[in-house]
């Protein structure tokens, strides 16, 4: 938890300008090539098409920046809603470090994971990753682990049945797998990394679960209780070569406490007005749906900001 302050004070000090004032907010991300930093980017654009002077700033991981936007160094913040609640209370790899002053401004679409795999490989399905080398540790990025855990507990699989190649993060992972030190690394659909892999590699293969039961989907549950499984057809994302259950869960757009209502609002509105912008600046946006920015925060709160436009619109 020590290396965590310490990385979050150099980014506060990296970043609170951008948050100083209302007309000039800032949206933190994860590193350029993640799923996170393409949906900041999205996000921003849509922002400033609404007149808001909105700017990204990228750090590893959620690990590092959710603390920065609880204690107001940044206005925003772009995650999954599983690690923002964890963050909320304190548990998993929080180890007991609240986060209090953290609130959901709206959903955005789902994330939808994969286990990525040469496709002129041998490997067909998660079960043939057991003995093999695999990126594992995720030093950087601790809210991995648990969803890595959860694609093998739908094989009846656990960590310990791969051979562990530790990475600091998907990124450091994906370049791992690029670099043939590991037969796989796992990465959401839609993200410019898995591009770069599946060029680099002559073609993925995106793995989805093993088995798509209730039972499976409430092991996987036991590692990540946001999860759920939903299909994408064949050729709807790199390495989707027939179709195929992924597990996927909800990622959000969040913010403080006392971050301005009139901003948050502003925000809030801009998302839902400009799903077009977002989706022309990363086409994965096409699946959001305004209608469903009002989703269930879990443990947090929604920003009274957000709660107002929500009330004008008629989302429930």
């Amino acid at each position: 938890m020590k290396t965590l302050l310490t990385a979050a004070a150099v980014f506060l000090s990296a970043t609170i300008a951008t948050s100083a004032s209302a007309q000039n907010v800032g949206i933190a991300t994860s590193n350029p090539g993640s799923l996170f930093h393409n949906i900041g980017t999205a996000v921003a654009n849509a922002a400033n098409e609404a007149g808001l002077n909105t700017t990204i700033q990228p750090a590893t991981s959620p690990n590092q920046f959710i603390p920065f936007v609880d204690q107001g160094g940044i206005d925003f913040g772009v995650a999954n809603l599983q690690e923002v609640n964890y963050a909320i209370t304190g548990e998993e790899w929080w180890g007991g470090r609240t986060n209090p002053n953290l609130r959901v401004v709206a959903h955005l679409m789902p994330l939808v994971e994969a286990i990525f795999v040469r496709a002129d490989g041998d490997i067909q399905k998660v079960s043939d990753l057991k003995g093999q080398p695999m990126t594992d540790g995720y030093t950087a990025q601790n809210t991995i682990l648990p969803q890595l855990a959860a694609f093998y507990a739908t094989a009846g699989m656990t960590r310990d049945d791969v051979e562990k190649v530790s990475v600091a993060s998907v990124v450091a992972g994906a370049d791992a797998f690029m670099a043939g030190d590991t037969v796989g690394f796992i990465f959401a659909h839609g993200a410019g990394k898995v591009r770069e892999a599946d060029a680099a590699v002559g073609g993925l293969r995106a793995l989805g679960v093993e088995d798509d039961s209730e039972a499976a989907l409430a092991a996987a549950r036991e590692h990540w209780p946001t999860a759920f499984f939903t299909t994408l057809p064949a050729g709807a994302m790199p390495g989707v070569l027939e179709d195929t259950v992924y597990i996927a869960f909800p990622q959000v757009v969040f913010t403080h406490a006392n971050a301005p209502e009139d901003v948050v609002y502003a925000m809030t509105k801009a998302m839902y007005e400009n799903a077009q912008v977002m989706s022309d600046t990363f086409p994965p946006f096409r699946a959001f749906k305004p209608e469903n920015m009002k989703g269930d925060p879990g443990v947090a709160e929604f920003h009274p900001g957000a709660l107002r436009f929500f009330e004008e619109t008629g989302l429930n």
